[in-house]
Formats: C-alpha cells, structure tokens, sequence
C-alpha cells in the first residue's frame, strides 16, 4: 500500500507540473482514489485531514482583500507616497516595499493587480520601460506573503501544523519568529531594487490623487487583524474562533458591498464567483492527500532517508532545506510541497535535537522566497508576465531571471542570516 500510495502522489505532483491550470483536479482526482483505496475514511478525511480553519481563513482575507481594493485605499497610498518622495526613483522603492506590506495581509495576486496599473502609469510618465518595476511588485509581494499568518495559503498551513497563533508570527518564546526573519529579506530587496532606480530617476513628477470609495474596507482589515491578535492569547494555533472571525468580517463586508453601498446582489455573486475557489478546492485535495502519505508511514521514511544524508551536520541539513525549497518552488507549487515537508522537517529537526523552527523556518523561506526564481514559481508571477503582455511586452525566462534571481539570492542569504543567528542555539 506504500508503494501504490507514493505513486498516486507521484503522479499528482506531475499533473500539478504539467497541468497547472487544472491543478485542483489534480489533487481532487488523487484524494478521491485514497479514498476509494481506504488508505483513510472520508468521515476521518473530511474530520481531521481537511483543515477548515485554515479555509475559513483563507476565504474570508481573500472577500476583505477584494473590498481592500474597491475602496481604491491602497491606490491612493500610492498616490501620496509618489506625491511626498522626493524623487521617482526613491518613490518606486516605497511603492516596493507598501506593496510588499499590503501583500503580508492581503492576498499576493490582489495586491499586485491593484498596484501594477500605478506601476504602468508612473512608467509612462518616467518615460522608462516598466518590467523591472512590475517583476519587483510581483517578487516583494510573495516575498510578504510569508510574513503572517493571513499573508498566504503556506503561512496558514505552517500555522496550522505548528499550532502558532496570529501573535507567534512576529514574537515566539521570547525569540523574533518570521515576520521579523522576512523583513530582513524585505530591506535586502529594497536595497536591491534602490541600487538600480535612484540612480536612473531622479526627477520629482506630479500625480493625480485618488477618490477614496469608502474607508469601510479598510476598518474590517484592521478588525481582521485586531481581532486574530486578541484571538491569539486565548486560543493557540489556527483555531475555529479564528477562522469563524474571519469569515465573518468577510460576510459582513459582502452583506455592506451589497446593500449599503448598494451595489446588488448580482454584483456580490459575481465578486464571490471571482474568488480564488481553484486554491481552495486544490487545498482540500492536498490536506487529504498528505494527510494519507503521513498516516502511512511514508514521512518517517523520509525523515530516516534525510538523517542518513545529513549525517548529524546541523548546518548541512540548515542549507539543504534552504536550497532544495528554493529550487523546487522556483518550478512547482509550493503548497503541496510544504504541506509534505512540514512534519519532515520537525522530526528532523528533533532528531537532531535542535528547535523545531531552525527547520521549519527554513523550508517556510525557502520554499516561499523562490517563488520569485522564476516567471512561473508563483500566481503573482503569472500575472504580471500576463500584464506586462498587454502592454506589449513579452517577458521570457531569461528576462525574469535577470531580476529574479539574484532577487531570490539576496534575500533569501538574509533571511536565512537572521534565522540561523536567532534560531541555531
């Protein structure tokens, strides 16, 4: 039975690779055929495996994030931090770096389809071409999305396996835990990203300001955000008041969208219809998926598998996450991929008599900083390359690379810094 499930899985993971667009089929398809297998119950499945929570969560943010941007707020933040720079090369690195803020609580791909049209506009001004710019959104956006707990579906998931609450993402036992870890990156990337556009910007341009829609969006972000961190020092981990709060605040922006701003029904369904449901559905398959391959055994062979090629070096197990995550979430989904490692990397980790987070954060960085490697290692990625296609501009790999890569390198080589220097003792 070990073998025929590490098949189902292997396959899987190749369909998500080849077939990216159907990638909920995917693993819906796998979970059916475990089921079908008994390798676990669907009671058992849809009861423990298939975290709810998590969802809640993930649909909720994902309802505030929509709202976040038809009250045009984040638009005109960008507005004023262009009017207030003193250059256009300083205010491009700003507009970077409230990008990636905005995107530690509000969902990557949201985030850089509102940012990009300013991104477009302040090019054309600049008279310069706009791809550096449009890839920096994109890689400071995933790059943040690591940094709480709502930011994105890994940072969930790792919350969820490591029982952290909304509060343990910035403080952990006394320690700094991974906000902190990626805001390192975060000022590597900026100041990679300065290098280049203070030296070719320099000119003070004007911009109009935006109309603000409605500060309603808004105040349900700051009660999300609020309401977790309270939520935090009752309940650990991802709990059901977490989730139920979250999914609140998004009904009740949907239930205010639709009735005091009196867009109508019609346009509520279609906001909802336009949620990332494929992400949801391709979670579902995977928590169960997962889940089997873990009630198995197949983790523990793993875990035997990694000791035996570490060799008890704390440092080579410390890199071999690092790198291994990076490289594979440059070219594959890192969802699926976490999920699998997570509980690897704790027994590793405790087998080597070391804090579960040294490893955990480990692949947490990795896996979600290279992302950024390439044009097709996240859905922010995707989008932008499509967006810049409209402008008539055809990005290829190499094109990406040029900037993603040693995007990635140094951000990562800083976030891996801190967290070898705070968590390796």
């Amino acid at each position: 039975m070990k073998l025929i499930v590490l098949a189902i899985t292997i396959l899987m993971y190749a369909a998500v690779v080849v077939f990216p667009g159907k990638k909920a089929w995917s693993t819906l398809a796998a979970a059916v055929l475990i089921l079908i297998l008994r390798v676990v119950t669907p009671l058992y499945a849809a009861g423990t495996l298939v975290n709810w929570n998590v969802l809640m969560i993930y649909i909720g943010s994902l309802v505030l994030a929509e709202l976040f941007i038809y009250s045009r707020v984040p638009a005109r933040i960008a507005d004023n931090i262009v009017l207030y720079s003193p250059n256009s090369g300083i205010a491009i690195v700003i507009l970077l770096i409230i990008t990636g803020l905005i995107s530690a609580f509000v969902e990557n791909v949201a985030t850089v389809l509102v940012m990009a049209p300013i991104a477009l506009a302040l090019s054309a001004k600049l008279k310069m071409a706009p791809t550096r710019f449009m890839i920096g959104l994109a890689v400071m956006a995933n790059l943040q999305g690591t940094a709480t707990l709502v930011g994105d579906p890994p940072s969930m998931i790792f919350a969820s396996y490591a029982n952290y609450d909304f509060n343990d993402f910035f403080f952990y036992n006394g320690r700094l835990s991974i906000f902190f870890i990626v805001q390192l990156g975060m000022l590597a990337g900026a100041l990679y990203f300065y290098a280049y556009f203070s030296r070719s910007n320099k000119i003070k341009i004007d911009v109009g300001r935006e109309p603000i829609v409605s500060l309603v969006p808004s105040v349900l972000l700051v009660l999300m955000i609020l309401g977790l961190a309270v939520s935090s020092f009752f309940h650990s981990g991802v709990s059901l008041v977490s989730g139920l709060l979250v999914l609140f605040l998004g009904v009740a922006g949907l239930l205010w969208y639709a009735f005091i701003r009196r867009e109508g029904a019609a346009a509520m369904f279609k906001l909802v219809k336009g949620l990332d449901w494929e992400t949801i559905l391709f979670l579902i398959g995977i928590f169960v998926i997962i889940g089997a391959v873990s009630e198995i055994g197949l983790l523990d062979d793993l875990v035997r598998m990694l000791n035996r090629i570490i060799g008890g070096n704390v440092f080579l197990g410390f890199v071999v996450i690092i790198l291994a995550s990076v490289v594979i979430s440059g070219f594959v989904d890192n969802v699926p991929y976490i999920i699998a490692m997570l509980p690897v990397s704790a027994a590793l980790a405790a087998s080597l008599g070391l804090k579960h987070e040294l490893y955990m954060f480990a692949l947490l960085i990795g896996s979600c900083l290279g992302g950024n490697l390439t044009p097709f290692g996240a859905s922010a990625n995707i989008v932008m390359v499509g967006l810049l296609k409209k402008e008539g501009i055809t990005l290829n790999f190499s094109g990406w690379l040029k900037v993603g890569l040693p995007f990635t390198l140094v951000t990562t080589f800083a976030a891996s810094l801190l967290l070898w220097f705070v968590w390796s003792w």
